[in-house]
């Protein structure tokens, strides 16, 4: 079993399959990459039990046949080779040999025999979406997501889809992030998906406005089909968050302001603010301004921006880093911040309409 490729296009191949790989696992096949070849056509294949990453390239070749190497060996002798082209030549013991210009490697493989199979998922429920779309959705939610395993399925986002609308939903508990697209779709179902999964899948997604990804799942698992790569996924099990009843309908202050005014303020107060010196943004919203103070034991500071204001003063306490990531992944140049008073959720959304929303709970302000 031969085969002749370029360099750089086997190199990336290895790359993105190579982020679900398992770094140690009882069995030794899902340490490495599995390789099929077949008419042409290379398929290398990462899988830990939960995530899988498949792709293709085209090489020079009409023989057919599939190995197991080592992942990490497998990238570095790869991309240490001077030559834009490379040769892989692979005998009956599986010994590979790979040769570029005047260098060549030797090293062992193990039987494809030993792989486990990949989920089947069929794509009887499919959602097609735009690359630019769907990275965009995942970066204004990312933020979001629950660090803490003690509720699994919170370690995950929320994809619902409801009469031709996608939402997609993140929380932590403290905070949440959600963002709504129309989509071509009568399907009504829903789904969690683990985060780990969605940062690969927005690593390769496109920004490219005609480029589309096709989403099919089951019960059981997702598959992202991203130009000529299927990232598959467990998806996470368990009730998600009721999202709806968190997002309060009515309040007594609306604020317009511009996101990086406020970003920069709150940028200046996070050389404040470390695990060791903690403390909430103190914020008075008053008299078209909006003033800032934060006081740690690195020292303290005051600041202050104009805004558009409607309705009740409020002076509020607000973790520093969940409105920056907020304001961050809000993409706009002006934001609407809806408040009812000190003790009670923060809502940041859009000038017009609610293609997202970001929520972020107060903190308590000591007298």
């Amino acid at each position: 079993m031969n085969f002749t490729c370029k360099k750089e296009e086997i190199c990336a191949a290895i790359q993105n399959v190579s982020k679900a790989v398992a770094v140690k696992s009882t069995i030794s096949a899902l340490e490495g990459i599995r390789v099929k070849l077949s008419g042409g056509v290379l398929e290398l294949t990462g899988y830990d039990l939960e995530m899988s990453v498949r792709t293709t390239i085209h090489v020079d070749s009409q023989d057919s046949g599939e190995f197991i190497v080592n992942a990490h060996l497998f990238n570095e002798m790869t991309r240490k080779m001077s030559d834009e082209t490379l040769r892989f030549e692979v005998d009956e013991l599986l010994n590979i040999r790979i040769s570029g210009a005047a260098a060549e490697y030797f090293v062992s493989a193990m039987s494809a025999e030993e792989y486990p199979d990949l989920p089947v998922v069929q794509d009887e429920k499919q959602i097609v979406i735009k690359q630019s779309v769907l990275k965009s959705m995942i970066r204004q939610t990312c933020h979001a997501v629950s660090q803490n395993e003690n509720k699994p399925v919170m370690t995950g986002e929320l994809f619902e889809l409801t009469d031709g609308q996608l939402t997609v939903v993140a929380s932590d508990g403290y905070r949440l992030a959600l963002r709504r697209e129309a989509i071509d779709c009568p399907d009504n179902h829903r789904f969690v998906v683990p985060a780990r999964a969605l940062s690969e899948v927005s690593r390769l997604l496109k920004d490219d406005e005609d480029a589309t990804c096709a989403i099919y799942s089951n019960y059981k698992h997702i598959v992202f089909a991203i130009n000529n790569c299927h990232i598959s996924s467990r998806l996470l099990e368990g009730e998600f968050h009721n999202y709806r009843a968190s997002i309060p309908t009515e309040f007594r202050t609306e604020v317009l302001l511009k996101t990086r005014s406020m970003t920069e303020s709150l940028d200046r107060c996070a050389l404040l603010i470390n695990e060791k010196n903690k403390a909430p943004v103190r914020c008075v919203f008053e008299n078209g301004t909006l003033c800032l103070s934060c006081k740690t034991g690195l020292g303290t500071l005051s600041d202050s921006i104009p805004l558009d204001l409607s309705g009740d003063t409020v002076t509020i306490g607000l973790n520093n880093k969940f409105m920056l990531d907020a304001l961050r992944a809000s993409e706009c140049d002006k934001v609407k911040v809806n408040m009812s008073g000190g003790n009670r959720v923060v809502k940041i959304s859009p000038l017009q309409g609610e293609s997202f929303i970001f929520l972020v709970m107060p903190i308590d302000l000591k007298a």
